[in-house]
């Protein structure tokens, strides 16, 4: 009785707590799964990630909804609807607020544009399906920035722990772009080299 009297006034904040770590927690390895499914790493899997990365997605969105308006009961910070939905409306710590309210809008964007994938054509959608590790980066940014916990030792350790998968294989997909970039770019300058085009005659 005494814990629940003790906790009412902060019932809100708590609760939103919670549905950040969680967001975070879940939008780390939906961006996991998605990074394998798209660096084809374990292709042999693709139709259990595929359903993992959905189910994922949409856990991180309705979390992220639950972080976001449950803050408007608290009674300390009293923010309103435009503070915690539009960006640099809100006057605490403006940019992690608003990089974290940049995050949700861009993933649930994102998260649309994956039904209208066929209406938005595939190949358009994918290109704009890149975009969705910015918008995670973006909300790892906001949690470490702005997040109650973020200097906490349990804290740092659950985001590292959460965070570290996901950002390897972004890591290895970027350099293995990379590298082919450059192998593609060394093919044609060989070939460039050992065909040259014949120089223009002058008049």
């Amino acid at each position: 009785m005494l814990v629940a009297t003790a906790t009412a006034p902060h019932l809100f904040w708590i609760t939103s707590r919670a549905a950040g770590i969680a967001a975070l927690v879940l939008a780390s390895l939906s961006v996991a799964a998605g990074l394998l499914l798209g660096g084809r790493l374990l292709s042999a899997h693709r139709a259990e990630l595929r359903a993992a990365h959905e189910a994922l997605s949409l856990a991180t969105l309705a979390a992220l909804v639950v972080h976001g308006l449950t803050l408007l009961g608290d009674t300390f910070m009293s923010p309103s609807l435009a503070d915690v939905a539009v960006p640099f409306v809100s006057s605490y710590k403006t940019f992690w607020t608003s990089a974290g309210i940049v995050a949700f809008w861009s993933l649930a964007l994102l998260g649309i544009a994956y039904y209208l994938r066929g209406r938005i054509g595939v190949q358009r959608w994918r290109r704009l399906h890149r975009l969705t590790a910015i918008a995670w980066l973006l909300g790892v940014a906001h949690a470490l920035g702005e997040g109650t916990d973020a200097g906490q030792t349990w804290f740092l350790a659950m985001v590292a722990i959460a965070v570290t998968p996901a950002l390897l294989a972004l890591c290895a997909i970027w350099v293995r772009r990379m590298t082919a970039r450059r192998s593609a770019s060394a093919v044609r300058a060989r070939a460039a080299t050992r065909n040259p085009r014949p120089a223009t005659e002058q008049p």
